[in-house]
């Protein structure tokens, strides 16, 4: 006939094998090296601090500089300040996230590139963009343009910069 144990016994058995447990499993984890985190990170004062840094590096008449601000593996967030528009563009194969940082224009998307002339791979331009829709663009609107949909920003005022990442994916 088998013996079983009072149940505080039992209990404080139990409890006290967990304890074990975890106790080892923590002294694991502890000598284990950190894996590092890949994570990029730019705070608020960081960006503002860019942002006056491309202001000031700016040479006359320049009208749009590209500085990365984050890396996470090979992504990239950059920041774009223009100031005067560049001309109407599509990213083949590349998404494009933005976020408005400081300034203000107008951003036409969609529609027909007329005049496309590819660039580079990852770039091709025209010399406007028939159909297209308009939009306002202020301090915290974002947006995503599409792999392959043609893109134009105006400028109102003194700039617009830009926080922009692109996105592989197939174009349209």
């Amino acid at each position: 006939m088998k013996r079983l144990l009072p149940p505080t016994l039992l209990s404080a058995t139990l409890l006290s094998a967990a304890l074990l447990l975890s106790s080892a499993a923590a002294a694991q984890t502890a000598g284990a090296p950190a894996l590092p985190d890949p994570t990029g990170y730019a705070s608020a004062a960081e960006i503002k601090a860019q942002v006056e840094a491309m202001r000031q590096a700016l040479k006359p008449g320049q009208g749009f500089m590209w500085r990365p601000l984050v890396r996470g593996g090979d992504a990239v967030a950059a920041l774009e300040y223009w100031t005067r528009p560049g001309k109407p563009a599509a990213h083949p194969g590349q998404a494009e996230y933005v976020m408005v940082v400081a300034g203000e224009g107008t951003m036409v998307s969609g529609g027909r590139l007329v005049d496309p002339a590819t660039t580079n791979p990852t770039l091709i331009e025209g010399s406007r963009i028939e159909g297209g829709t308009t939009r306002s663009l202020h301090p915290g609107d974002v947006f995503l343009v599409p792999a392959g949909t043609p893109h134009w920003f105006g400028i109102s005022g003194e700039r617009l910069v830009l926080l922009g990442t692109k996105i592989a994916q197939a174009g349209r």
